[in-house]
């Protein structure tokens, strides 16, 4: 992992070429900037490392998929337009698993929640019965852990919507361990137990397989002491 005077805490590069960055995010940092002026990003940190310091630079880098502020773990940002194009229309290739400490312990414990999912104006997400009002959202899971209370989820995400883990396992009365919203005044505090733990793609440019992994937080070991990946 690299570390300059350029790169805050928050955002570790696992790996940079030509064309691309793969991060690992930290929780509390956003995406990108909901507004113009929102300095700490992952986005305008990668954009300053790429300058190197040189403020007449007009290099930065390119979004190719949100994480939630509060979501931790594995991110690619483009350095090209047209590499973060072939990013995005080969994404429904790519494997992207997410690990989730939730509420309870599931009847089920392997499945896919597929539903489709709109958004209010307020920014809530729900499920929706009418297609015609909301995109599929699918979601594989298996369950992999449990303690007391609640279960450890490895999951599959097989659409990438906004909120998608989130809502379908609060809807499912499984929500996200310490979400505060939708986890329905979750006592939990410490950070929402949601990982982004690994992704699998294809190189823009190479057409190369690319796998990379990070280690499962601190938080989800000590909730399932014993568990190992």
């Amino acid at each position: 992992m690299k570390h300059n005077k350029h790169m805050p805490r928050g955002v570790d590069i696992l790996h940079e070429d030509r064309d691309l960055f793969v991060i690992n995010k930290a929780i509390g940092v956003l995406s990108t900037g909901t507004r113009r002026d929102e300095a700490f990003t992952a986005e305008n940190v990668l954009s300053n490392y790429l300058r190197k310091g040189c403020a007449r630079s007009t290099k930065h880098v390119y979004l190719v998929h949100r994480l939630d502020r509060e979501t931790s773990g594995i991110m690619l940002y483009a350095k090209t337009e047209e590499a973060q194009q072939r990013l995005k229309d080969n994404w429904s290739k790519n494997e992207k698993i997410y690990y989730a400490a939730v509420r309870g312990h599931l009847t089920e414990k392997k499945g896919v929640l597929s539903s489709y999912l709109a958004e209010d104006e307020d920014l809530y997400v729900y499920s929706v019965k009418d297609p015609a009002q909301g995109k599929l959202s699918q979601t594989a899971y298996e369950v992999v852990a449990e303690n007391p209370n609640m279960s450890l989820v490895k999951i599959n995400l097989l659409t990438g919507r906004k909120n998608q883990i989130r809502v379908q396992f609060s809807e499912q009365g499984h929500a996200v361990v310490g979400d505060p919203k939708y986890g329905h005044n979750d006592p939990f505090t410490e950070r929402l137990c949601l990982h982004a733990k690994s992704i699998a793609f294809d190189h823009p440019y190479s057409g190369k397989r690319m796998t990379f992994d990070t280690p499962l937080p601190q938080t989800f070991l000590r909730l399932f002491p014993g568990f190992e990946v």
